[in-house]
């Protein structure tokens, strides 16, 4: 299993300081959405030039011109981007076909999807590459969230799936023992004191 690292900073040279320190830990580094709505689609080159050899996650939650906004950010340098589960067939499948031609892949992000099991099945189908199990800060925070109802989903699913929303030290095992392609780390690392060690104790708990 990968891990990933969703940075959910503002500016260009925080997730540059941020990427530095983790990359010797993760496979993945993700630009948060907060990050290329502050920052632009000229973040996503920076990272990239700066982590040439690590996949470039660019989370820009697409949810309509889909081909057009995959196909910006592919050109900025990313290697997957995210159109939501709640857009239509045509927007995941307009993204899809960009990532064709630039010969990279479309991750769905589930936030918000009520069946995300069900859902899964269909975008896959449409040709996401996977799809991410997410629970955004805002769900999170909402009484009753349980972490267990993402890999729920993800188990019943039966396609290739990541998590995202609670990830850390303490939980990443359970995130692999679900069959998990990708465990998506965010505050668990960006906000901690020492941001290389706890990308590296997280990498440490995948078996």
């Amino acid at each position: 299993m990968q891990l990933q690292f969703a940075m959910d900073t503002l500016t260009t040279e925080h997730a540059l300081e941020l990427a530095a320190a983790a990359a010797p830990h993760v496979d993945v580094i993700e630009l948060g959405t907060p990050l290329v709505k502050s920052a632009g689609l000229s973040a996503i080159t920076a990272i990239k030039e700066a982590h040439p050899d690590k996949i470039v996650f660019a989370d820009l939650k697409t949810m309509d011109a889909g081909e057009l906004e995959a196909d910006m950010a592919f050109k900025a340098g990313a290697d997957l981007v995210t159109v939501l589960g709640v857009a239509g067939d045509s927007t995941i499948a307009g993204a899809v076909k960009a990532a064709k031609v630039h010969g990279k892949g479309i991750v769905v992000d589930l936030i918000g999807v009520s069946d995300k099991a069900a859902r899964a099945k269909e975008v896959i189908d449409l040709g996401a590459e996977f799809v991410e199990m997410h629970a955004g800060l805002d769900e999170q925070a909402e009484e009753g969230f349980t972490f267990s109802t993402l890999l729920d989903a993800g188990k019943e699913s039966g396609v290739p799936f990541s998590v995202a929303g609670g990830v850390n030290a303490s939980s990443v095992a359970s995130v692999q023992e679900a069959g998990a392609r990708i465990a998506v780390a965010g505050s668990a690392i960006y906000s901690a004191s020492d941001v290389g060690a706890a990308a590296a104790e997280i990498r440490a708990a995948i078996k």
